[in-house]
């Protein structure tokens, strides 16, 4: 299954927390994702590793939050997504316990795709 309609399938709800549109709060959520870890990194470079922690932990819980609001309902696509997300916090995981920055690589791709393909999706609304 491709990417596109793997993002598409599983995101399609009427309402997410209140949130008009639901296809901005799933591209606001990516684009948290990857500005948290911009901030992991500039806090590993610099030694600050008590905000290392905090923008992991501002990451993890965007997944967290991506991760409950599946619809299990779209088959394999919200369990794909699932596992997906999950890498990636694991990664993220990694990425606090060693100062991993090439983990924090890693999960930017990952959420670049996502957030691209999502976007090329929506444009059809």
């Amino acid at each position: 299954m491709a990417t596109n309609s793997l993002a598409y399938a599983a995101y399609t709800q009427s309402s997410v927390g209140g949130i008009e549109s639901p296809t901005k709060l799933i591209q606001m959520l990516y684009d948290g994702i990857l500005r948290f870890i911009f901030r992991t990194k500039k806090a590993i470079e610099s030694g600050d590793f008590e905000q290392k922690v905090y923008y992991i932990n501002r990451a993890n819980a965007i997944f967290v939050e991506l991760l409950n609001s599946l619809d299990y309902s779209q088959g394999e696509v919200a369990h794909y997504l699932s596992g997906l997300y999950t890498r990636q916090i694991q990664l993220l995981a990694l990425a606090n316990i060693n100062n991993d920055i090439s983990k924090l690589n890693e999960v930017t791709n990952v959420v670049k795709q996502l957030n691209e393909a999502w976007r090329e999706v929506t444009e059809n609304e």
